[in-house]
């Protein structure tokens, strides 16, 4: 399966030089939050691919204009091709606006998502906003990970997780691939193809 990863910069690859060919052989489009609705909006109208998103820390627009012909999977498990992904948006709160959360908060977005993940006998995606505690994060409280997400990928082992959030201008050692266990870690900064 091929998968277009995007997260917190619209691409001007994608958007401003847009060419139909360019999302040929796309399985699935994943969004890891931080975008406008009206770009998302504008990739489904020319994918057959589905689009699924969590919201980024950014994303309050997103209550009055959720980008329409995608799919929130925020505090979902969402199965597409015998794929099972789990989503959970959000940054560390750090101004208690938009989509931002303690750790606390986010534990308890998890656990109430254990009765289906055992159900459906665990998950292969996870879809994030922010990264994994000390895992391709920062120090400063708005870019830091989530422990709630190490313990995701020790527990269940999926074989892809997806962030966002840490920027490549940002001037820390940004990662784009990187591996967890036996998880692999992508960074969706602006695009990012992935095939599983």
């Amino acid at each position: 399966m091929r998968i277009l990863a995007l997260a917190d910069v619209e691409s001007k690859y994608l958007w401003d030089f847009f060419e139909k060919t360019k999302l040929e052989g796309i399985d699935l489009i994943l969004s890891a939050g931080d975008l406008a609705p009206q770009y998302l909006e504008f990739l489904a109208t020319f994918s057959v691919a589905p689009i699924l998103y969590v919201h980024g820390n950014h994303d309050g627009c997103y209550k009055d204009t959720p980008p329409l012909g995608c799919i929130c999977v925020d505090d979902k498990i969402y199965e597409y091709q015998g794929l099972r992904i789990m989503g959970l948006g959000g940054s560390m709160c750090y101004n208690y606006s938009g989509y931002q959360y303690t750790d606390r908060q986010m534990w308890l977005r998890y656990v109430k998502l254990r009765p289906k993940i055992r159900r459906i006998k665990g998950i292969d995606i996870l879809l994030t906003h922010s990264p994994a505690k000390g895992f391709h994060d920062g120090s400063d409280l708005p870019h830091m990970g989530f422990e709630c997400f190490n313990y995701i990928l020790d527990k269940h082992k999926p074989q892809l997780f997806v962030h966002g959030h840490v920027h490549l201008s940002y001037g820390r050692e940004f990662k784009r691939e990187d591996v967890y266990n036996d998880t692999r870690v992508v960074n969706a900064f602006e695009r990012y193809i992935i095939e599983i």
